[in-house]
């Protein structure tokens, strides 16, 4: 296990989101020895989501945090992972997950309630010292100085600013305002989500699904659906993959119950027993943007990095939202260990931009790609896929390339073999960050005229 740095100098900075991406990049910012502010526009932390996957190239950096035991004991960490038609079948191809992926990783897969874990994250980087200021919204950021304007009109000054604002990201707007990437565009996908309680399930079968959690994924025709246990076996998430029918100005709205019943009525027997005991679904429209061609600004003294949703949203396909985000924040962070002087946040920026960027987008790519394995209607390619999943149930080691990229020997190493802090110690040994002389620096030592309290 990497040893925790603390750095040379103490920066003061300002992360501007409070979400998945904000909050781990406070933590290991402040496990860094930064003081560190999260100003987020909401009154409070987001009261919306349903379940996560956190896979192991993120669970190594949560064992590192020191988080709560109760959200490890909040824990479903699934004993098998299982791909399935839609119609049920005879295609089931079923693979020992819980023992194999700690053994091979060192780190768990396990499925939390969103709500719990940024709970969690936003408790440890309370006792780390982050200050938080809700109800803040950021109106301006200047990319030169560092300093941020809220919408009453107050300014704050820090050494970095990070930007981890989301999809719909301010500070992505006004980077992009002489260099336009794109807005948010459809992916031509929505989500029904919903959540049953054990106590609301009388079948045995049905409730054996939930005691003993597993990670199921069914295919079907432009359709998939991924269904796990969270809160220690006592819920079952469900998220069901369709097309896109929510008008072009929803990004979300209530579901109606009896329309997801009819789309699905032809699926497993199992899955659609578990969408009788629905009372109640939302409905998200899924929404891709066009990575950044920057994530730092890059100016010769740049103090704004981007980190999470606002410079790389993943599509849903993979699971690796959430735990992109966290990479980022981390090797954000873990980079700002190494920092002997503020002369260097500069080098600090290049080196997180040169080892996130192709990482994130690369993750992205094989999200998109994964959908299409799913989503195959039926057909020539569709008997392809299948008779290579069934080719395979029997074997310990599946063989490459895999279509399912979480079983695939040659994608599963690559995602969740994913070490944050081996990156990054990796990288500063064989590139150690130079001390630039005086004169070569503007930065000086000025006070930042940020409102840190110790």
């Amino acid at each position: 296990m990497s040893e925790l740095l603390t750095s040379a100098v103490c920066l003061d900075v300002i992360v501007i989101g409070a979400g998945i991406s904000g909050l781990a990049t406070a933590i290991e910012t402040a496990l860094s020895g930064h003081n560190v502010i999260v100003f987020e526009a909401e009154e409070g932390l987001h009261k919306i989501g349903n379940g996560m996957q956190i896979t192991p190239n993120a669970s190594l950096i949560l064992q590192r945090w020191g988080l709560s035991d109760n959200l490890w004991a909040s824990a479903a960490e699934p004993t098998s992972f299982t791909i399935r038609r839609y119609s049920g079948g005879a295609l089931a191809v079923e693979e020992d997950w819980k023992n194999k992926i700690q053994a091979r990783y060192g780190a768990p897969f396990i499925e939390l309630h969103r709500i719990d874990f940024q709970k969690a994250l936003y408790e440890r980087a309370k006792e780390l010292g982050v200050q938080f200021r809700f109800g803040e919204k950021i109106s301006r950021v200047d990319f030169e100085t560092g300093e941020i304007t809220s919408q009453f009109g107050t300014s704050t000054r820090g050494d970095l600013v990070v930007a981890a604002d989301g999809l719909w990201s301010l500070c992505r707007a006004q980077f992009l305002s002489r260099d336009f990437e794109g807005v948010p565009r459809p992916t031509g996908d929505l989500a029904y989500r919903l959540t049953i309680k054990l106590d609301r399930i009388q079948d045995l079968e049905l409730r054996e699904w939930v005691n003993n959690p597993k990670f199921n994924i069914w295919m079907g025709p432009k359709s998939h659906v991924v269904g796990y246990s969270l809160r220690r076996g006592t819920e079952f998430n469900l998220i069901l993959i369709t097309p896109d029918d929510l008008p072009s100005d929803a990004s979300r709205q209530a579901g109606s119950v009896e329309e997801l019943r009819a789309l699905f009525k032809n699926w497993d027997p199992i899955l659609t027993k578990f969408i009788e005991l629905a009372s109640s679904v939302k409905k998200w429209k899924l929404i891709h943007r066009k990575e950044m061609r920057r994530w730092i600004h890059d100016s010769p003294n740049s103090k704004v990095a981007f980190v999470g949703d606002c410079c790389h949203p993943v599509p849903p396909y993979l699971g690796q939202g959430a735990n992109s985000s966290i990479e980022d924040g981390t090797v954000l962070g873990r980079l700002l260990g190494h920092v002997q002087t503020k002369e260097q946040i500069s080098q600090v920026l290049g080196l997180y931009e040169q080892l996130r960027k192709p990482r994130g987008e690369a993750v992205t790519k094989a999200s998109l790609e994964q959908r299409d394995v799913l989503h195959m209607i039926d057909g020539p390619k569709q008997r392809v896929r299948d008779e290579l999943l069934l080719s395979q149930v029997d074997k310990e080691a599946k063989e490459a390339p895999f279509p399912i990229r979480m079983l695939c020997p040659q994608a599963q190493p690559w995602l969740f073999g994913y070490d944050a802090y081996a990156e990054v110690d990796k990288a500063v040994s064989e590139c150690p960050f130079i001390i630039p002389r005086e004169e070569d620096s503007d930065l000086g030592d000025e006070d930042s005229g940020i409102a840190f309290e110790n």
